[in-house]
C-alpha cells in the first residue's frame, strides 16, 4: 500500500447521465477502452473485438459466482407496513449471529432490513410473490443496520427455493429503477455457477459464449475461481487516508485445478488476465510457494489493493468503470497507475462511455 495517499486523489467528475441504467442492447455489445499500462496509451474499440487484444497462451481467469435473488419485498405483521429485506449471507456460525448456539434456526440470515429502526427483535414480517409465501422473524440487531432474520415457509417448503421465486435481483443502488425479469439473465454472467453473490462480478457480464469460443480458438486458456461478492462492494470510503480504509470480508475458493493453471502460466511466462476486480482480489489473496507454485485456497479475504501493492499473479485485467473515490478505482489504479487511470477515465467521460455495472468495459494490458 502506498502510505500517505488521500482518498480525494481518486476523485473525478462523472456526469450522472453516464451512469448506465440498462445493459447494452446485446450482451457483448459494449464499448471497450484499452489502456496500455506501460505507456499510458488509450485505444477505443468494442468488446466483441476482445480477441484482437489477447495473445495465444494468455490465461483468462473468471469469477464463476452466481447472484441470487437476495432482495425481498413484503410487509410487517400484523400492521401491513412495507418492509424491504436484502439478504447478505446465510448464518451457520453462532458467533456470526451473536446468538446462543441452541437458538440458531435452520434458515438464518444476516440481512439489511428497512425500516430497520422500527423492526426490533421479535418483529414478524411476511413476503409473498408468485404464489409463494415466506415468513420471517427478526432475531438480533447488529452494527451498520444489519440484522439476523429467521425465514421459514408454510408446510415446510424449501426456503432457498422460495427465496429464488419470491426474491428480486439486487441491482446496485445507483440503478434508479425496479428490477425486471430480464435482469435475472442480464445481471448474471454466462458462466455463473456457484450461487452466493448479492452483486454481479460485472466485468464478466460482457462475455458471450461466442466470444469465449473465439478466445479458446485463439489459444487463450480459461480457468475459474469463485469469490462471492458482498454488499461491501458498494461500501463508500469514509476515511480521508487510503491506508485507513477496511474492506468487508468476502468468501472465495480457488481450486487445485485453477491453482495448477496459474502455476503453469507463471512458469511459462504467459500473461494472467483477470476478469474483474473480484477475480483480482481472489488471486492476490493466494499464497505462492518458494518454487513459484500457486497454492489453492478458500475462506474469507479482506485484502485491500491500492497503489503500492505488488502484484504476484495478475498481469492485466478486464474491468468496468468504477465510482469516484472507491476502493475498486484504487485497485485498478494499483495495477495501471493512478495518473494513467484517471486520464483514461477523463477520456472515457469525454467520449460518452457508460459507467458502472451495466456500463462499458476497460482492458488493462
Amino acid at each position: 500500500m502506498n502510505v500517505g495517499m488521500n482518498v480525494a486523489d481518486f476523485d473525478f467528475h462523472l456526469p450522472e447521465a453516464l451512469i448506465a441504467q440498462e445493459p447494452s442492447d446485446e450482451r457483448g455489445g459494449s464499448r471497450l477502452l484499452v489502456l496500455h499500462r506501460a505507456t499510458g496509451i488509450v485505444e477505443h474499440t468494442s468488446f466483441s473485438s476482445l480477441a484482437s487484444w489477447m495473445r495465444q497462451g494468455d490465461l483468462l481467469v473468471v469469477n464463476n459466482t452466481r447472484v441470487f435473488s437476495a432482495r425481498l419485498l413484503g410487509e410487517r405483521v400484523p400492521s401491513g407496513g412495507a418492509v424491504e429485506c436484502l439478504l447478505l449471507s446465510q448464518v451457520a456460525d453462532p458467533a456470526v449471529s451473536g446468538l446462543p448456539a441452541s437458538t440458531i434456526p435452520s434458515h438464518c440470515w444476516e440481512a439489511l432490513v428497512h425500516p430497520g429502526q422500527k423492526l426490533k427483535p421479535g418483529a414478524r414480517v411476511r413476503f409473498e410473490r408468485n404464489g409463494v409465501v415466506l415468513h420471517g422473524e427478526l432475531l438480533a440487531r447488529h452494527f451498520h443496520g444489519r440484522r439476523t432474520i429467521r425465514l421459514w415457509t408454510d408446510a415446510g417448503a424449501d426456503v432457498e427455493e422460495a427465496i429464488d421465486r419470491i426474491g428480486h435481483m439486487p441491482l446496485p443502488p445507483y440503478i434508479k429503477r425496479h428490477d425486471r425479469e430480464t435482469d435475472r439473465d442480464r445481471y448474471q454472467t454466462v458462466y455463473a455457477r456457484e450461487k452466493g453473490s448479492v452483486a454481479a462480478p460485472t466485468a464478466g457480464l460482457h462475455f458471450t459464449q461466442s466470444i469465449l469460443e473465439e478466445l479458446a480458438a485463439l489459444g487463450v486458456e480459461r480457468t475459474e475461481v469463485t469469490l462471492h461478492v458482498g454488499y461491501g462492494t458498494f461500501k463508500p470510503v469514509r476515511v480521508d487516508r487510503v491506508e485507513d480504509h477496511v474492506v468487508d470480508p468476502e468468501r472465495f475458493t480457488v481450486s487445485i485445478e485453477a491453482a495448477a493453471a496459474l502455476t503453469r502460466a507463471r512458469h511459462e511466462g504467459r500473461r494472467i488476465i483477470a476478469v474483474g476486480t473480484t477475480t483480482v482480489r481472489a488471486l492476490e489473496s493466494l499464497q505462492v510457494g518458494g518454487r513459484g507454485e500457486v497454492v489453492p485456497g478458500h475462506g474469507e479475504t479482506q485484502v485491500f489493493i491500492s497503489p503500492g501493492h505488488r502484484f504476484r499473479l495478475v498481469d492485466g485485467m478486464i474491468t468496468n468503470f468504477h465510482l469516484p473515490k472507491s476502493s475498486l478505482l484504487m485497485l485498478v489504479s494499483a495495477l495501471a497507475g493512478r495518473d494513467r487511470v484517471l486520464a483514461a477515465y477523463r477520456e472515457a467521460v469525454a467520449g460518452g462511455y457508460r459507467f458502472y455495472s451495466y456500463g462499458d468495459a476497460m482492458l488493462i494490458t
